[in-house]
């Protein structure tokens, strides 16, 4: 709580002064076809997450309770000097938009720093088994790295979308690394934990002020780091959980399932970005176009399509992360047919929700033809999607970037 809360006020006070030196200066760029924001609006706000984030890591350094983690001080390093390199190339494309080859060749260079440092995969939750060679390894996380890197990225389209979903997925996270500390029977914290804790403080710091109506936005710098962070606690974490049953297949039923948690829960976290970022490379390479030419055809963009609200769109994607995670993890409490019960009943809420303006528009359409009346759709009908037409920016400058809002 204090490592989170010293994460949290540090950002939000930065923030505020970003905020002030953007208006003051200009910093911010025009709004384009594809943007969902009709402001131009500040998006240096992970330059004050970064920060942020350093303190809390140089408090946390004078803290006994600590003193395990920075007994390796590599890996805290390797994970300090990825982010300074994510925010860098994040705060260059905010500033000037950089290429799409210049970013990831950054990404790449940010995860091989904190491979080489030691946050690595180095076995896999199943059976103790060891990754190949460390070679194999290095590739292995920096490929993990990069990949939730930008999944976490290409959310980043409605305001308080990715500070929210990364709080309420690394709350879940926090739990789920504390659970095996305790299982360790360890006072100490370890980094996973550690660099969760401060995720959220940074998230939660940052909210005020990226909440619908947003008056900063996070920028490339901030959910690149966002990324990089749930992707280097998931890393430390994995492989830390007895798997006695699962090194005996013929002992093997659904109630040793919580022993798959540390690969279920990783990708429960992170549903929503890796879903997007799955049928975002899907959709554009089915047009021939690259996996990181910016569209409007994201799933908040369908949301908004759909007839929800700007609001109601980013509580809608809570939600899904609520349930997803919550529900996967739920298989470590309770028994499996208790926790899949809820799963199901979780996500049964979930897809009622989210498809309540198509229920809404068929009782509308069905009423005009009783009546003869020509139908009133709402402005965000997907009969008269706008986002399609901009889903290839015609603007005069050239983006090549995904929107930040």
């Amino acid at each position: 709580m204090l490592i989170a809360g010293t994460a949290a006020i540090v950002t939000y006070t930065l923030a505020l002064l970003v905020l002030k030196l953007s208006l003051k200066y200009r910093l911010y760029p025009q709004v384009r076809q594809r943007d969902v924001h009709t402001t131009p609006t500040p998006r240096l706000g992970g330059v004050a997450m970064f920060f942020g984030i350093v303190v809390a890591f140089a408090i946390a350094s004078s803290l006994d309770n600590f003193s395990l983690i920075f007994n390796e001080p590599g890996k805290v390093f390797g994970l300090l000097g990825a982010a300074l390199i994510i925010v860098v190339i994040g705060v260059a494309d905010d500033i000037w938009d950089l290429d799409w080859l210049t970013k990831l060749a950054g990404q790449i260079i940010a995860a091989g720093v904190l491979a080489w440092q030691g946050v690595q995969l180095s076995t896999l939750p199943i059976g103790g088994k060891a990754i190949l060679s460390p070679y194999l390894s290095l590739i292995l996380t920096i490929f993990v790295v990069v990949l939730v890197m930008n999944a976490v990225n290409f959310i980043d389209g409605l305001d308080g979308l990715v500070a929210g979903v990364a709080a309420i997925a690394s709350s879940v996270f926090f739990v789920y690394a504390y659970l095996l500390q305790s299982q360790a029977q360890t006072e100490y914290f370890n980094l996973a934990s550690l660099t969760t804790a401060i995720l959220i403080g940074a998230c939660v710091g940052f909210l005020p002020l990226n909440f619908h109506p947003a008056k900063m936005f996070m920028g490339d710098a901030g959910a690149l780091l966002v990324g990089l962070l749930m992707a280097a606690s998931a890393i430390s974490v994995t492989g830390q959980v007895d798997d006695t049953y699962l090194s005996q297949p013929d002992k093997f039923t659904l109630e040793f399932l919580p022993a798959f948690i540390p690969i279920l829960l990783p990708v429960a976290v992170l549903v929503i970005p890796l879903l997007d970022f799955g049928l975002a490379v899907i959709r554009r390479l089915r047009a021939g176009k690259s996996p990181f030419t910016a569209d409007r055809k994201h799933l908040h963009h369908r949301l908004l399509d759909m007839g929800h609200s700007h609001l109601h769109a980013v509580l809608i994607l809570y939600a899904w992360t609520f349930v997803a995670s919550v529900g996967v993890m739920a298989f470590t409490f309770v028994p499996w047919r208790w926790a899949a019960l809820m799963f199901l009943a979780g996500l049964a809420i979930c897809a009622v929700i989210t498809l309540a303006p198509l229920s809404r528009q068929k009782s509308r359409e069905a009423a005009a033809q009783r009546t003869g009346a020509a139908p009133e759709f709402a402005s965000g009908d997907a009969r008269y999607d706008g986002l399609d037409a901009a889903s290839t920016d015609t603007s005069p400058t050239p983006h090549t970037k995904e929107p930040t809002a």
